[in-house]
């Protein structure tokens, strides 16, 4: 047994090592000026893609035949709230959301997916349901289904509507970076004479 112990010990030790390739969450300040500006220029691209300026609260969007498409990135839009899905780098679907409240704002920078899981109760809020649930942070905040209202009326996470929050859970991948802006950052610094 010990011998075999051994053997299996030295196979591991000489097993060419697997590239980590885990993206880490950036809350830097040019992270959320980052940030800030994709959702700035998504909200732009949703009125050349999609014709359309808003949505109201509870609807989306998603191309025609593109159900199936990898999503590469998420853009959260905390000031319009409003998250928009691109497929390498076309606008493929948007989705109005309900992001946090003052007291529990959502995290503003850029944060790749940590977890997923297609059915999972909150630990910290009296077990409530979060299906489709995709984690970006440490703390629990995730993207997840639930009721939307097109105004900030969560923990902290970005609620989504159901359907769309299905198909975003099977386009996206553990690392696939979300965005999480606040346009109305860049309209403040603007009004005090930054070039952002």
């Amino acid at each position: 047994m010990k011998a075999l112990a051994l053997a299996f010990a030295l196979a591991l030790a000489c097993a060419s090592p697997i590239a980590a390739t885990e993206a880490t969450a950036d809350d830097s300040s040019e992270a959320i000026i980052a940030a800030a500006q994709a959702a700035e220029a998504a909200n732009v691209e949703m009125r050349a893609e999609f014709g359309r300026a808003s949505l109201s609260a509870g609807q989306f969007l998603w191309k025609e035949g593109r159900e199936d498409e990898a999503i590469t990135r998420v853009v959260v839009d905390l000031t319009g709230q409003m998250a928009y899905a691109y497929g390498g780098e076309e606008l493929i679907a948007v989705s109005t959301i309900s992001g946090g409240v003052d007291k529990h704002p959502s995290p503003i920078g850029i944060f790749p997916i940590v977890e997923k899981r297609r059915q999972y109760w909150s630990r910290k809020y009296d077990n409530a349901p979060m299906p489709f649930m995709q984690r970006i942070d440490e703390y629990g905040v995730a993207l997840h289904a639930g009721h939307v209202t097109g105004r900030p009326a969560s923990h902290g996470c970005v609620r989504l509507p159901r359907a769309f929050a299905a198909r975003l859970f099977t386009a996206t991948e553990i690392g696939t970076p979300v965005l999480m802006g606040k346009p109305a950052i860049l309209v403040e610094l603007r009004g005090q004479g930054y070039d952002v």
